[in-house]
């Protein structure tokens, strides 16, 4: 029996088992086969292992889709944490190159895949407050959001918790080092009954320019005086 002989269910099946390269080269030999490649039931879950993956026609975005992970374990995770003030034109070249990719992905997620309810980011050293607000708003059935890591993610998505998260259930935020101990208060606060995990983020230093920082302490020096 020729594989194209087997009914959608037989076939939806032996997709399962495939990884998103191997569905993609078996969907380009009959359109039968493209056909199954492009059925949402196929793509409940979506791994990533770099940003480079998610520019890839290997995949399909769409309403079925419930569990996202974007993991990022490479060097040049480490040039992408350095703070934008910090970095020198070899730096800033290396992140030129993928630094809207993971954000302008997960634009897509938030207008095709309003139904997720779990989504992992680590090592997305480019993701901004401004996208999982959006994502927050456009995914109202989102229980576990995890993110390690992202150096640029501050209290502001921990207020949009507070505000959209309403079926959260997990949050973790470590190694983000611009989330402050007041704003992870607020969270237990707010939401005491989602489950809250902050290594190593509250405790390290903030992305603050050395400038910045000086004219903060000299505000309140000031201002204690004048006290």
């Amino acid at each position: 029996m020729h594989i194209t002989q087997l009914n959608r269910e037989c076939l939806l099946h032996l997709f399962s088992f495939l990884d998103k390269d191997s569905r993609k080269n078996l969907a380009e030999t009959c359109d039968k086969l493209l056909e199954v490649f492009r059925d949402p039931l196929l793509w409940p879950l979506l791994n990533f292992h770099s940003p480079v993956e998610l520019k890839k026609n290997n995949f399909l975005l769409g309403p079925a889709l419930r569990y996202l992970s974007i993991c990022w374990h490479s060097s040049r995770v480490k040039v992408c944490n350095i703070e934008d003030w910090m970095k020198n034109t070899f730096q800033k070249g290396i992140c030129q190159k993928h630094e809207n990719v993971v954000n302008d992905f997960l634009v897509q997620v938030c207008n095709r895949c309003p139904n997720l309810v779990s989504l992992t980011l680590s090592g997305c050293g480019h993701v901004t407050d401004d996208y999982l607000i959006l994502l927050l708003k456009s995914c109202p059935d989102l229980k576990i959001l995890k993110l390690e890591n992202c150096v640029r993610i501050t209290d502001w998505t921990l207020e949009a918790v507070i505000l959209y998260g309403g079926s959260l259930q997990t949050l973790h935020v470590d190694f983000c080092r611009n989330i402050t101990q007041a704003g992870l208060e607020k969270v237990q606060e707010k939401r005491p009954s989602v489950m809250l995990k902050a290594e190593r983020s509250a405790d390290m230093i903030p992305d603050d320019k050395p400038g910045e920082k000086l004219m903060l302490e000299r505000g309140s020096t000031a201002e204690i005086q004048y006290m």
